[in-house]
């Protein structure tokens, strides 16, 4: 077998020098320069065939400056949800004309009170199962469940500072405070403040009863306090005046313009119910008297005109002050008929009831 396969190995021994000789006539840098050139040749090719690629301009993203903030208040003058005692059980009473319907009372006012985000009421009586009281003329006590009254008319806060929170003493004044807090209603009288944030926008709220003996320098300290807690809009019920009045007396504007300048944003006053008119001071509001608004303290009424004020706080940029106050005023009757039904109802407007309102309150917009 090994001469059989010598021609062969003879050959290819033969061939050997043949490619050998070019190796060595070759230069083998030579050889490797070409390699890579085309190499590098095919990569540029491949480069060409493939659109250039275009790095994108960094944009710049500005910080988003927040939208001021727009908090809509409605306010209603006295809310009085019981008889008084004199006449308890009589056929024209609150009692026997609610009979128990807790939506009646303020079910043509809700349309308008569920559309903000507060409604501040002067809420003149108590919710109390007590029954020692003080000897006057008019008495006024409901049981607690007349709160949900208020909730399902859309009102979510009180003042309690007036000549009848302390009705039936203070336990009923305890009383009244608790169970308005068990239906969720915030209250604020002299002594206390209630703040309520609405869209990171603080609201404080606190009273002053000058019928009773109160001078505004008492709440200045609930003020400070306010203002220290971070309340942007400051709010001051103001229980004044004479019962029947259609003017404030200098008592009551010198009061609401030491308020104004003390840094509240605006004052709601009660007590006379009748309408009085609306100042502008140092460019906010005050609403001398908003008259009364459900009132069961009488059953019938010598002058029915009442009214919703609506003010809308326009904040700063910054959400941190009111910048801008816009007043609407609703026109009301305190009753849907002639008697005192204790359902208050919206005036047509340009009638001439929305007029005669429009006239006590020295006011004047165009709505419609």
């Amino acid at each position: 077998m090994s001469r059989r396969y010598i021609p062969v190995i003879g050959a290819a021994l033969l061939m050997i020098p043949l490619f050998g000789g070019c190796s060595v006539v070759r230069d083998n840098n030579a050889t490797e320069t070409t390699l890579e050139t085309l190499v590098t040749i095919e990569s540029i090719d491949e480069t060409e065939d493939t659109a250039p690629t275009e790095t994108p301009t960094p944009t710049f993203t500005p910080t988003p400056t927040p939208e001021p903030q727009r908090i809509l208040c409605s306010f209603i003058g006295d809310c009085t949800l019981a008889e008084a005692l004199a006449w308890n059980g009589s056929s024209a009473g609150f009692d026997a004309v609610v009979n128990g319907d807790y939506e009646y009372c303020f079910q043509n006012a809700v349309e308008y009170l569920s559309q903000d985000d507060l409604t501040l009421a002067n809420f003149e009586g108590t919710l109390t199962d007590a029954t020692n009281h003080l000897v006057k003329e008019f008495v006024f006590g409901s049981p607690a469940e007349y709160a949900e009254m208020l909730v399902n008319g859309s009102i979510e806060a009180v003042n309690l500072s007036n000549n009848h929170s302390y009705d039936y003493l203070q336990e009923g004044l305890d009383d009244t405070r608790e169970n308005l807090e068990d239906y969720g209603i915030l209250w604020s009288d002299k002594t206390q403040y209630a703040v309520s944030e609405i869209r990171g926008i603080k609201i404080g709220m606190c009273g002053v009863d000058l019928v009773s003996g109160d001078s505004v320098s008492e709440i200045y300290p609930l003020i400070d306090s306010m203002k220290e807690e971070g309340c942007n809009i400051i709010i001051v019920s103001c229980h004044w005046g004479t019962e029947r009045m259609y003017s404030p007396e200098s008592s009551q504007v010198s009061a609401a313009q030491a308020l104004i300048d003390y840094g509240v944003d605006i004052v709601v006053g009660t007590h006379p119910h009748r309408l009085q008119p609306i100042e502008l001071y140092n460019g906010k509001y005050i609403l001398y008297s908003l008259s009364n608004f459900c009132f069961g303290g009488n059953t019938g009424l010598s002058d029915p005109d009442s009214c919703i004020v609506q003010c809308e706080f326009v904040m700063d940029e910054t959400n941190s002050y009111v910048e801008e106050y816009k007043l609407n005023v609703i026109p009301f009757s305190q009753t849907s008929f002639t008697s005192n039904d204790y359902c208050p109802r919206p005036y047509e407007w340009g009638s001439d009831d929305y007029y005669r309102v429009m006239d006590k309150l020295g006011w004047t917009q165009e709505d419609e």
